[in-house]
């Protein structure tokens, strides 16, 4: 029997699409720095088993390899001689794949990427009319407008579809939940546009997990007579030792397709780290689906801040004049247990918020506020300022983080100058998540050094050695900091990473949040042969769907099965509330075998860090002021 048309399959029910090429190929041994499309023509035996592996999984509608198959792309590898070569066998490949089991639609992806100035309109224009004439050409059932930033270059996109023939249009952005496109277009108004412009099927791919992509479709209202689509990352990307990977499984992808469903979501695939075992998984949640209602609500967000008041801005000392000398943590940590805060610098340009946390968190009497650097690579307000603010206005001691991902050797250098110039001392060193799959994703990762080697690099400045190797006529005097997952299948093999951080020159050890007792124990007893003191990490869970969204996607972080069933369907007030009361009782371990906390705020709620940090001071002085301390 033959099969309807894609638009009549959309209005029929839903369809499941396929997972990604590029980070699957990359899986399969394939390197970074080639084309994969050129792959069409050089192992076509190769693509042709992706796409048919996607098939056997349940999907019913192919992409082809074509993503980057432009001219403009390609120049890159200087194959823009090969634009109608690539595409045709992009095609012939996915329709040998599909046969009669699944609809073929031409790939073509963003040539801005979000850089919205970096190639001229008219080229612009010129590279995608050539692809989409060759995909047309070639026989596909319909085109996907996929991973575009910006409404305006994918109107453009469309217009020429719409233009070049009458086949059903995908049109999917990349979105990091935020609810506007780059080029500051409300998403509800980018559809509506898009619809008028004769779009079938809006949607979102790349860029976010399921949890990202599921907030802004609870957000988002669609307007009527138009379908949906989502094609979310397998969460958030991993890069240790040169090499990607990405945390969301397969029974996490299926259980977030239902939610989708749930929704009204039309087409749902993968991209980013999806394999045929994620699209497996959506496709069995998805059999025999029946529609369980509206979707969840968002949880509500944090109350406002209360009024704080913070300090007036002290005077700069003179040149010359030495800053009174504080105990450093180091110093702190080996008489009694020392609580660190992380507390996120605003994606915005208030800090009203941000220095209320600060000064209630010195109130609570932590030691230290730590400020991540541009975590996540979404880009925040520098912590360098924020942190100079806060110890001239709140009186607290900061803690900076320094990603190896935004700055060259250079960069680097000369921001650890600037950091003693100012007197902060404490630094984390740390690799830094993937630019890519940040809210700007055609900025760059630099990656000059390693964790490793800017430990090394910064602790040679204590030594009054530049980077260059040219001596300096001061030395530095940083503490430097090293990060610590623990959340590992081989905790062995993490110790002894952990161990060059220290051969290296790290000072001190800052873990990622632990969310099991006993792991915390074994973590005590892994690194007591160590001789620098360990940071663990706590954080409290807000909700349900935190909790989920943490263990699924983001790397690093793996939550235990009782903490997941004790916060399941948890939102608001009572979600915060057993968070915090498991914070608690996983501080009830951690300070018997490490004298240093580190406290974890999410979302800015810092009034569930100034909680646990008073509930540390107080056990601290209850049950420890006699006893023999740990590490």
């Amino acid at each position: 029997m033959t099969k309807p048309d894609l638009r009549s399959a959309l209005a029929q029910g839903r369809l499941v699409g396929d997972g990604a090429m590029g980070t699957y190929l990359y899986q399969m041994g394939f390197p970074v720095g080639i084309s994969y499309e050129e792959l069409n023509l050089l192992q076509p035996d190769v693509i042709r088993g992706v796409h048919r592996r996607y098939v056997e999984a349940g999907a019913r509608l192919i992409e082809t390899n074509t993503f980057s198959a432009n001219r403009e792309k390609l120049s890159k590898y200087g194959l823009e001689g090969e634009v109608e070569a690539i595409n045709r066998a992009g095609v012939k490949l996915a329709r040998e794949a599909a046969g009669d089991e699944a609809y073929v639609v031409g790939a073509i992806g963003s040539i801005r990427a979000g850089k919205r100035k970096n190639v001229r309109t008219s080229r612009v224009v010129e590279a995608l009319q050539e692809q989409i004439a060759v995909l047309l050409e070639s026989g596909v059932d319909g085109v996907l407008l996929e991973t575009f930033y910006d409404l305006e270059e994918l109107m453009l996109a469309l217009k020429l579809v719409r233009r070049a023939g009458g086949l059903p249009v995908i049109c999917q952005f990349a979105t990091d939940g935020t609810g506007a496109t780059q080029d500051g277009v409300p998403l509800h108004e980018a559809f509506a546009r898009l619809q008028e412009a004769g779009a079938d099927v809006v949607g979102f791919n790349c860029r976010s997990g399921p949890n990202g992509i599921l907030r802004a479709m609870e957000k988002l209202a669609v307007p009527d007579g138009l379908f949906t689509s989502v094609f979310p990352n397998a969460g958030m990307p991993d890069y240790v030792d040169g090499k990607y990977s990405f945390t969301a499984g397969p029974d996490y992808f299926g259980a977030s397709a239902r939610r989708f469903a749930d929704l009204g979501v039309r087409l749902i695939g993968g991209c980013c780290g999806t394999t045929p075992e994620h699209i497996a998984a959506v496709a069995a949640a998805l059999r025999g689906y029946e529609p369980g209602g509206a979707g969840q609500q968002l949880a509500p967000q944090p109350a406002e801040a209360a009024a704080v008041t913070v300090r007036p801005l002290a005077a700069a000392p003179a040149a010359g004049t030495a800053r009174p000398q504080e105990p450093s943590l180091l110093d702190l940590v080996k008489q009694r247990h020392t609580v660190i805060v992380e507390l996120d610098p605003p994606r915005d340009l208030s800090i009203d918020k941000f220095m209320a946390g600060a000064a209630a968190l010195k109130e609570a009497k932590a030691d230290a506020l730590t400020l991540a650097d541009n975590s996540m690579a979404v880009t925040r307000m520098s912590n360098l300022a924020l942190g100079y603010l806060v110890r001239e206005q709140v009186g607290l001691r900061p803690l900076i983080h320094i990603a190896c991902r935004d700055r060259n050797l250079i960069g680097t250098q000369s921001h650890m100058m600037g950091l003693h110039a100012l007197g902060i001392d404490h630094v984390l060193a740390v690799t830094g998540d993937p630019a890519k799959f940040g809210d700007l994703p055609g900025s760059s990762s630099v990656y000059d050094l390693t964790s490793f080697e800017i430990i090394r690099m910064i602790k040679q400045l204590n030594d009054g050695i530049a980077f260059s190797g040219k001596p300096l006529k001061q030395r530095a005097q940083f503490v430097v900091g090293a990060a610590f997952n623990p959340n590992v299948k081989h905790l062995d093999k993490a110790i002894q990473r952990l161990e060059r951080k220290i051969e290296a020159g790290a000072d001190y050890i800052m873990t990622q949040p632990v969310y099991d007792p006993a792991l915390i124990e074994r973590i005590a007893e892994s690194t007591s042969h160590l001789d620098v003191p360990v940071f663990i990490g706590i954080m409290p869970l807000a909700s349900g769907r935190n909790a989920e969204y943490l263990h699924n996607e983001v790397p690093g972080i793996q939550l235990s099965d009782e903490v997941r069933a004790r916060m399941a369907g948890l939102e608001g007030t009572e979600g915060r509330r057993v968070g915090v009361d498991i914070a608690k009782e996983l501080l009830d371990t951690a300070m018997r075998h490490f004298r240093g906390i580190y406290l974890i705020t999410p979302f800015l709620a810092y009034e569930m860090s100034v909680e646990l940090a008073l509930y540390v001071r107080e056990k601290a002085s209850r049950d420890f002021h006699l006893s023999p301390l740990a590490k």
